[in-house]
This record gives C-alpha cells, sequence and structure tokens, in this order.
C-alpha cells in the first residue's frame, strides 16, 4: 500500500497533475494541497479536515502519508486515492485531478468589510450583510473568512451570488461554544469594521453542463445553494432544477420567502423542504439522501450539488455515487467547525445533556 507512515524523513518532493502536466513542489510538513494553493493551483476542496473527500485524487505513482487518521475515504479508496488537504508528500507524486480553471483565475485579497445590516431570520441563526472596502472577484458557492485579531480563521459562506455593488450576505447560526458566533449574535454592531480574506473553496457552478440540477441544502448549507441559484437564475433560468433543504424542525427553514423569489425567476425550479424530527404536511420526513432517492432513483443524467454538515454530506455521496451519479458530477461543500472550536462545541454539548 502506497500510504506510508510519517515518521519516516521528509524532503522537498515534485508533484505532477496527469494530463495538464502541470507541477508544482511540496515542501517538508506542508500538505499537498497547501503547496497547490501556494502554487496558484485551483484544485478542488472543502472542509480541511479530511472530513468531505472533496480533495480527493487518485495516485498515479508515488507515496504520502498523513499525520492523523482520514475518515472520508473507504478502504477501496484507501488504496491508490489521496485526501490532499491532508496528505504529505513522502516522493515525487503522479496525481489524477480535475484542476478548476474559474477559481484559478481569481486573486485571494485581505481587506476591511463594514457591517451594513444585521438581521434576524430565526431562533438561532441570523443575516449579515458586509460592504468590502474594495470590490473583489469571486464564484457563486464561494466562502470568505474572517481573520480574527490572534490570527485564528473562521469560514463562512456567501449567501449571494455576485452583485453590482459588491455587498457580501452571510448567514450565521449561533452555535453553543462557539465564541466567534456568539460574538456576532451578541455584540457585533453596525458600522463595524471587520478583517475579511476572500475567496476561498471551490464549490461553484460548472458552466460547461445543461444537465437538470439537483441541489441539496443542510441547515445553513442552504446559504451556498441560495447563491449557486441565483447565478443559475441570471444564466440559465429555464434550466431544470430540484431544490431539496433539510432541517429538524419547521421553523429552522429560514429564508422560505427567498426560495419563492427564486422559483419565480426559475419557473423550472422545484422545492422539497424535508425534516428530519418533525412531522408536518408542508414537508417530506427523513433522511435528505432518502428522498431524493425517492424521486430520482437513477441518478446518471443528473449534476448535484450539495452543501451541509460532514454526516449529511458523507451520507448523500455515498448513496447518489451508488444510484448512478458520476463523481466527476458531484459537487459539494462540506460545513465543519474549526479545529479549535470543535472541542468546546462537543465540550458545551456534554454540559447541556
Amino acid at each position: 500500500m502506497p500510504e506510508i507512515p510519517l515518521d519516516k524523513p521528509e524532503g522537498e518532493h515534485h508533484v505532477r497533475l496527469v494530463g495538464s502536466e502541470k507541477c508544482f513542489t511540496v515542501a517538508p510538513g506542508e500538505t499537498v494541497l497547501a503547496a497547490s494553493r501556494r502554487a496558484g493551483l485551483a484544485l478542488p476542496y472543502s472542509c480541511l479536515s479530511g472530513r468531505c473527500g472533496s480533495c480527493s485524487a487518485r495516485v498515479v505513482s508515488g507515496q504520502w502519508g498523513y499525520e492523523h487518521p482520514t475518515t472520508a475515504l473507504n478502504a477501496v479508496e484507501r488504496i491508490d486515492h489521496a485526501l490532499l488537504c491532508q496528505a504529505h508528500a513522502q516522493s515525487d507524486l503522479s496525481l489524477e485531478i480535475r484542476e478548476l480553471s474559474e477559481v484559478a483565475a481569481l486573486s485571494i485579497h485581505q481587506l476591511g468589510a463594514t457591517v451594513l445590516s444585521t438581521q434576524l431570520l430565526g431562533h438561532d441563526v441570523m443575516a449579515i450583510t458586509l460592504q468590502p472596502a474594495q470590490p473583489v472577484r469571486y464564484l457563486a458557492g464561494q466562502y470568505l473568512e474572517f481573520v480574527l485579531a490572534d490570527g485564528k480563521r473562521r469560514p463562512f459562506s456567501i449567501a449571494n451570488a455576485p452583485r453590482a455593488d459588491g455587498r457580501l450576505e452571510l448567514h450565521v447560526r449561533k452555535v453553543a461554544g462557539g465564541g466567534f458566533t456568539q460574538f456576532l449574535f451578541d455584540e457585533l454592531r453596525l458600522g463595524s469594521e471587520l478583517l475579511i480574506d476572500l475567496p476561498h473553496g471551490t464549490f461553484v457552478p460548472r458552466a460547461h453542463s445543461d444537465r437538470p440540477l439537483i441541489l441539496v441544502a443542510g441547515g445553513t448549507g442552504f446559504a451556498p445553494i441560495k447563491a449557486l441559484l441565483e447565478h443559475f437564475a441570471e444564466s440559465a433560468p429555464l434550466r431544470t432544477a430540484h431544490l431539496y433543504w433539510g432541517a429538524r424542525e419547521a421553523s429552522d427553514f429560514y429564508l422560505l420567502e427567498r426560495v419563492s423569489a427564486l422559483q419565480q425567476r426559475m419557473p423550472n425550479l422545484q422545492f422539497t423542504p424535508v425534516l428530519s424530527e418533525q412531522v408536518s404536511l408542508d414537508a417530506r420526513y427523513g433522511s435528505l439522501h432518502e428522498t431524493v432517492l425517492e424521486d430520482y432513483p437513477h441518478l446518471l443524467d443528473y449534476d448535484v450539488y450539495m452543501s451541509g454538515p460532514p454526516m449529511m454530506i458523507a451520507s448523500c455521496r455515498g448513496a447518489f455515487l451508488a444510484a448512478g451519479l458520476p463523481e466527476d458530477r458531484l459537487y459539494y461543500d462540506s460545513f465543519d467547525f474549526a479545529p479549535d472550536v470543535l472541542a468546546k462545541v462537543m465540550h458545551a454539548r456534554r454540559v447541556t445533556r
């Protein structure tokens, strides 16, 4: 098995992308994905924690290793696939993975942004509108990072497609143990200036396809899905699309009026709300992936975009691929806590039980 422990000496190694023949260098202690981003390449990624599988690449040749066990690949995939956000090169590598030219053309900026408005959308979700100090090019579905005073970063999906006025909409869920989200809810004031870094992420619309769309959102994973739908409403308003939005309770559907507005712009857009913990006449009951497959048992002819927590992404990914969806037509954004926040969140949940 080409994956080997990291207790062996590391050195500088070269990585070649099969097909494009582009090459980059991985420094000692650097992950393959970090090296590719440093080199200006746009390889797919999402959670950056090894849990979602977005950055999986087939290793044609070479050896690699991980500092920590990964969970996104099954036993068969681990034989010849590496999660680039966690993988360290142990030799020169040749990889099969698609580069996203749309993202590669964008420059990342760190700049101030003024808080223009806040709006409570539900008991634990707030919309925040920011005005960056200067226009920044990004694509629907991407995210920004707040840069904190201690250098830590907090990612949030941008909930709107690019607008002429440059404003950015965020959907923030208040998390017990998440100090930054509590700050945004309890202390943020209009006119405040925050430091942001953007754009990030490869969960962007693929312009080369006109296949029917299935879009799957879990919780505030609706934010980037909404941005994508705004993009498609402008670029391909007659495209057939079906949105599934999953939540625990009906009150968690915090922007149903925006869905209705999008349906006015996209007459072939269907919407199915799905509840996992409450029975309602206005929603289906059950898991997202099972609900989708009840309607679409064969996915060969579809493009699927999905965004939500890692467990949702994992269950949907496995089920959709088993239903015939080609992996290169499955695009997803996995919402995960920053490592330093995750421990606090888990502690807070244990305390409240």
